[in-house]
C-alpha cells in the first residue's frame, strides 16, 4: 500500500515535534526527586538553604547551583560549596543520594562542614570532586570513579595513613591535599598515580629529607610542597621533571646551595618559588634568561647568606616577560638592570636589600599594568619624581618606606594613582606639605607618611575625599595648626597623629568615624578638656592622648567606652579622679602617670580585673594602697612611684603572683618589708611569648585568602598582609629605674624584665632574708629608707640580678662574701650605711665597682676604698680581763690624786699672792662689796 507524501510529512513532523519537545521538558523526574532528597540531607535537621529547589520553578535545570547538559537536560554539575547553614554544624552525606545523577561530571561540596560519606562513592562520569575546606578525617571510599581527574581535599584533617583509597583513582591528574594532617615523608601511594600532573601537599607536617624517588618518575607539571618542614639539600632528581610549569618549595627548611642545573634543565617553568628557606651561596639570574615561559619568580630569603646575582655584562636581555618578581632580602646592590626590558610586570618586591641609587620611578613608565611595587628598606635616594602620565589606574600598593628619599611629594600624586589602596612612604626625609590631590584617592585604604619632615596642615580635601581610608599614620612629622573641623572618613579605624605640632582644642567636628578602633594624638600641643563626644566612639579600643596640655576632669562620655583595652592620658593635667561610672572590665594597659590625680587610688579600678599594666606614677595620690589591689590578678606591672601613699605595704600585694615590675618608690610608706613578697614571681617564672603585652582582639581583615597561583590572588595576599601590619597598634611601653637610670622597656623585653623598687620611703626593720628567694629578679632598689640589721646572705641567690641598691639606710655588719657570685651585677651600692669589715673580694663583676659603691661607711675597709684593713703598727699585748680591771682602777686613782694636788697648789698660790700684794687685795674686796648686794637683790 502506497503511503502519500502528506502522511510522511505528518509522521516526520510529529516525530520532530516530540524530539524538540523532549528538550523542553526540563530535567528528569528521577533527578528532580534526587535533588530534593539531597536538599533535605544538606538542611538536616532544620536548615533553610536551597530555597529555590522545589519552588515555583518546576524545571530543576533552572534551580540555583544546578547545571544541566544543553542537549540531554541531564544534571552534569552541582556547585554546592558554602550552601549549608553554618549553625547546623557538622554532617555526613549518604553517598546513595548521588546515584540518580548518572551523568554528573562536577561535584562541589566545599565549605559545608562535611565529615564524611556513608557508603561507597561511585559515578562513572564524575571528573571533578571538590570536598575541600571541610572536616574530613578520611578520604571518601572510592570504588567506581574511573573518570575522576581532579580531586580537591585541601583544608581537611586527613593524615598519611588514610590515603589508601587513592589506589582506585588510576586516571587522577590533579590532587590537592594542601593543609591537612600529613606527616613524615611524601606518602608512597602518590608515586603510583601514573597519570598525575598536578600535586599540592603544601602546609602539612611533612618533614625530613625530601625523598622524591616516586615523584620524579611522574610526568608532573605542577608541584607544591610549600609550608612544610623539609630540610637538607634539594634532591638531584628534580632535574628530571622537565615538564614542570609550577614549582613551589617555599617556606621549608631547605639548606645548601640552589643547584644551577635546576634552572637550566626546567625550561618549561612558568612559576617558581623557593622563598623563605635557608639557602646559601649565589644564584645567577642569567641562567633563567632563556626561559621564555617564565612569569613568576620568588626567591625571598630569610637569612643573609643567599645572594642573587642579577648583573653581568655578558648576559643578554631575557626572553621572558615576568608578571611577578620577588627578590626580597637577597643582598642586591642595585635595581636589576634586566627590568628595563620588562613591560608586563604586575608585582615587584625588591624590599630589604642594600640597593643604592635613585628611586627607579622608570619602573612605572615601563609597566603600566603594575599593581604592587615594594622597595621598602633600601638606601635609595633622590626625589620622588613620578611621571604625570600615563595614569596608573591599576596600581594598588606602593611602598617606598625606609629609604632616603627627600624633597616634596608630587602635587599630582592623587591623580596618578586614582585607585591606590595602600601607600607607604614612611621613614624617609620627605618635606613640604601633604598634597591636597590625595583627596582624589577614593580607594585609598591605608596611608602611612610617618617619620618624615612633612609640615603644614592636614589638607581638608584629604580628610573629606578619602572616604575608604581605614588607616592614617602621620606620626613623627612637623605638621601643625589646629585639627580639622570637618572630615568624611566613615570607615576610619586607626588614626595616628602623634609627635607633631598640632595645637588648640580637639574640635567637635574632628571625626565622624563611628567605627574607630585606635586614636593617637599624643605628644602635640593640644589644650583644653577631653571632649565629651569621645564617647561616640563606642568601639574604641586604644586611646592615646599623652604628653599634651589637656586639663580638667574626665568627660562623662568616657563612661561609654566599654571596649577600651589601652588608655594613655599620661603627662597632662587631668584630674582629680576617675569617674565612678567608668567601665574598665576590658582594660589591659592604663597609663595615667604625671597628671593631677588626688585623693585615694580610685575604687573603680577594682573592677579592672583584666589589667596587665597600671601606671599611676607622679600624681598626688594619698592614703594607703587599697586592699582590693589583690583583685587585679593579671597585673604584671604596677607603678605607683612619686605619690603620697602612706601606711605599710599591704599584704594583699603578695597575692599578685604574676607581678614582674613593682615600683612603690618615693612615697611615705612605713613599717617593715613583708617576707611574703617572695610569693611574687618577679621573673622567676618567665612566661612564654603569649599576648600578655600585646593588644588583642583588633582583627579587621580576614586572614583567609584563596591560594591559587594567579598573580591577582597573590597581590591580594600581599596587600592584606601589609594592611594588617600597618594596622598593628603600638606595643606596650613602660619606664622603670634600673641601673641607676630611668629606662624604657618596650615590646618583647617586657616578658623578661623584672624589678622591685621600694626606695625613698620610711621603711624600717630588717631586710627579710626571703627577698633573696627572688632568683629571677633583675633590679632591686631598697635605698633611702631606714632599714637596719645586716645584709641577708640569701642575696647570693639573686643569680639574675643586674642592679642592687641598698644605699642610704642604717645597715650594719659585714657585706656577705658570697655576694661576689652575682655574675650579672653591673650596678651595686651599699653607700651611706653603718657597714663594717672588709669589702667583697675584687673579682668577677665586683672588680668593676668604684669607691662610690661603698662610701659613707666609716668602718668599712679594703679596696676600692683607701682604708686598708691591715694595721700600720704592732698591736698591743693581749691582757687578761682581771689585769685590765686592775690597770683601769690604778689609772683612775692616779688621775684623781694628780688633779687634787694641782688644784690645791693653785689655790694656795692665789692666797699667798693676795697676802703679799695689797693693791690686788683691796681691788678684790671692792669688787665683792659692789657685786654681792646686786646678786642678793636679783636672787629675791
Amino acid at each position: 500500500m502506497k503511503v502519500s507524501s502528506n502522511l510522511y510529512l505528518a509522521i516526520y513532523g510529529t516525530f520532530l515535534s516530540l524530539l524538540l519537545g523532549y528538550g523542553s521538558l526540563g530535567c528528569m523526574e528521577e533527578e528532580k526527586v534526587g535533588l530534593l532528597q539531597l536538599k533535605a540531607s544538606i538542611n538536616h535537621p532544620n536548615g533553610t538553604t536551597l530555597s529555590s529547589w522545589g519552588g515555583e520553578v518546576g524545571d530543576c535545570c533552572r534551580w540555583e547551583h544546578v547545571t544541566c547538559d544543553n542537549k540531554t537536560n541531564r544534571v552534569i554539575q552541582l556547585s554546592l560549596g558554602s550552601v549549608r547553614d553554618l549553625e547546623l554544624g557538622e554532617w555526613s552525606l549518604n553517598a546513595s543520594l548521588l546515584l540518580p545523577f548518572q551523568q554528573l561530571r562536577n561535584l562541589d561540596l566545599s565549605y559545608t562542614d562535611l565529615t564524611g560519606f556513608q557508603g561507597l562513592l561511585g559515578s562513572k562520569k564524575l571528573r571533578v570532586l571538590n570536598v575541600g575546606w571541610n572536616y574530613l578525617t578520611t578520604i571518601p571510599i572510592f570504588s567506581a570513579l574511573p573518570s575522576l581527574k581532579v580531586l580537591d581535599l585541601q583544608y581537611n584533617q586527613i593524615n598519611s595513613s588514610q590515603l589508601q583509597g587513592l589506589k582506585y583513582l588510576s586516571r587522577l591528574e590533579v590532587l590537592n591535599l594542601k593543609r591537612n594532617s600529613l606527616m613524615g615523608g611524601i606518602p608512597p601511594i602518590i608515586g603510583t598515580l601514573s597519570y598525575l600532573k598536578s600535586l599540592s601537599l603544601g602546609y602539612n607536617n611533612l618533614n625530613g629529607s625530601l625523598s622524591m624517588e616516586g615523584l620524579c618518575k611522574l610526568n608532573l607539571e605542577e608541584l607544591d610542597l610549600s609550608g612544610n618542614g623539609f630540610e637538607d639539600s634539594l634532591p638531584a632528581c628534580l632535574n628530571n621533571l622537565t615538564l614542570l610549569r609550577l614549582l613551589d618549595l617555599s617556606k621549608n627548611n631547605f639548606r645548601g646551595t640552589i643547584p644551577s642545573s635546576l634552572f637550566s634543565n626546567l625550561k618549561s617553568l612558568e612559576y617558581i618559588s623557593l622563598s623563605e628557606n635557608h639557602f646559601e651561596g649565589s644564584v645567577y639570574f642569567g641562567s633563567l634568561f632563556n626561559h621564555s615561559r617564565l612569569e613568576v619568580f620568588d626567591l625571598t630569603s630569610n637569612n643573609k647568606y643567599l645572594k642573587v646575582e642579577t648583573e653581568n655584562p655578558t648576559w643578554s636581555f631575557p626572553l621572558f616577560q615576568l608578571k611577578i618578581l620577588q627578590l626580597s632580602n637577597c643582598t642586591l646592590k642595585v635595581v636589576p638592570s634586566f627590568l628595563l626590558s620588562q613591560h608586563d610586570l604586575r608585582v615587584v618586591d625588591l624590599s630589604y636589600n642594600h640597593m643604592t641609587g635613585d628611586v627607579p620611578t622608570w619602573l612605572l613608565d615601563n609597566n603600566t599594568k603594575l599593581e604592587y611595587l615594594s622597595l621598602e628598606s633600601n638606601s635609595l635616594t633622590g626625589v620622588l619624581d613620578l611621571p604625570s602620565n600615563p595614569i596608573h589606574s591599576d596600581m594598588r600598593l606602593l611602598d617606598f618606606s625606609l629609604n632616603c628619599i627627600h624633597g616634596d611629594l608630587p602635587p599630582f600624586i592623587g591623580s596618578i594613582f586614582p585607585r591606590l589602596e595602600v601607600l607607604n612612604l614612611s621613614r624617609n626625609a620627605l618635606q613640604g606639605n601633604i598634597p591636597s590631590s590625595m583627596g582624589d584617592m577614593e580607594w585609598l585604604v591605608s596611608l602611612d607618611l610617618s617619620n618624615n619632615n612633612l609640615s603644614g596642615q592636614l589638607p581638608e580635601r584629604m580628610m573629606v575625599g578619602c572616604i575608604s581610608l581605614h588607616i592614617i599614620k602621620l606620626s613623627n612629622n612637623s605638621l601643625h595648626g589646629t585639627l580639622p573641623t570637618k572630615s568624611n572618613l566613615p570607615r576610619l579605624l586607626f588614626l595616628s597623629l602623634d609627635n607633631n605640632n598640632f595645637s588648640g582644642e580637639i574640635s567637635s567636628g574632628f571625626l565622624n568615624s563611628s567605627s574607630l578602633l585606635m586614636l593617637d594624638i599624643s605628644s602635640n600641643s593640644l589644650m583644653g578638656q577631653i571632649p565629651d563626644w569621645i564617647g561616640n566612639f563606642s568601639a574604641l579600643r586604644s586611646l592615646i592622648l599623652a604628653r599634651n596640655y589637656l586639663d580638667g576632669a574626665f568627660p562623662t562620655g568616657f563612661c561609654k567606652l566599654n571596649e577600651l583595652r589601652f588608655l594613655d592620658l599620661s603627662h597632662n593635667k587631668i584630674g582629680p579622679t576617675l569617674p565612678p561610672c567608668a567601665n574598665l572590665k576590658n582594660m589591659k594597659f592604663l597609663h595615667l602617670e604625671s597628671n593631677n590625680l588626688t585623693g585615694p587610688i580610685p575604687n573603680v579600678l577594682a573592677k579592672a580585673t583584666s589589667l596587665v599594666t597600671l601606671n599611676l606614677r607622679d600624681n598626688k595620690l594619698s592614703s594607703l594602697v587599697p586592699p582590693w589591689i589583690s583583685l587585679l590578678s593579671k597585673l604584671r606591672v604596677l607603678l605607683l612611684k612619686g605619690n603620697q601613699l602612706e601606711d605599710s605595704i599591704p599584704l594583699q600585694l603578695c597575692r599578685l603572683k604574676s607581678i614582674s615590675i613593682l615600683d612603690l618608690s618615693h612615697n611615705n610608706l612605713s613599717g617593715t618589708i613583708s617576707p611574703c613578697l617572695d610569693n611574687i614571681t618577679f621573673g622567676r617564672e618567665v612566661a612564654l611569648m603569649d599576648d600578655t603585652f600585646s593588644m588583642d582582639g583588633i582583627a579587621m581583615f580576614s586572614h583567609t585568602t584563596t591560594e591559587t597561583y594567579s598573580y591577582e590572588n597573590q597581590l591580594s595576599v600581599y596587600k592584606e598582609l601589609v594592611i594588617i601590619f600597618a594596622a598593628s597598634p603600638e606595643t606596650e611601653e613602660i619606664e622603670f629605674v634600673s641601673k641607676s637610670r630611668s629606662e624604657s622597656y618596650k615590646g618583647n623585653i617586657l616578658y623578661f624584665m623584672s624589678g622591685l623598687d621600694l626606695s625613698g620611703n620610711k621603711l624600717t626593720g630588717l631586710i627579710p632574708p626571703e627577698i633573696g628567694n627572688l632568683s629571677g629578679i633583675h633590679t632591686l632598689n631598697l635605698s633611702y629608707n631606714q632599714l637596719t640589721g645586716s645584709t641577708p646572705q640569701t642575696f647570693s641567690n639573686l643569680k639574675e640580678i643586674e642592679s642592687l641598691d641598698l644605699s642610704h639606710n642604717g645597715l650594719t655588719g659585714q657585706i656577705p662574701a658570697q655576694i661576689v657570685e652575682l655574675n650579672f651585677l653591673t650596678v651595686f651600692s651599699v653607700a651611706h650605711n653603718n657597714l663594717s669589715g672588709k669589702t667583697p673580694e675584687r673579682k668577677f663583676q665586683f672588680a668593676t665597682f668604684e669607691q662610690s659603691s661603698y662610701e659613707g661607711n666609716p668602718l668599712l675597709c679594703g679596696l676600692p676604698l683607701e682604708r686598708s684593713c691591715t694595721p700600720t703598727s704592732a698591736p698591743p699585748a693581749v691582757q687578761s680581763p682581771v689585769s685590765n680591771i686592775r690597770e683601769n682602777s690604778s689609772c683612775e686613782a692616779i688621775f684623781l690624786w694628780s688633779f687634787g694636788g694641782s688644784y690645791g697648789v693653785a689655790f694656795l698660790g692665789i692666797v699667798a699672792f693676795l697676802y703679799f700684794n695689797s693693791y690686788y687685795r683691796e681691788l678684790l674686796f671692792y669688787f665683792i662689796e659692789k657685786k654681792v648686794p646686786f646678786l642678793q637683790l636679783r636672787g629675791r
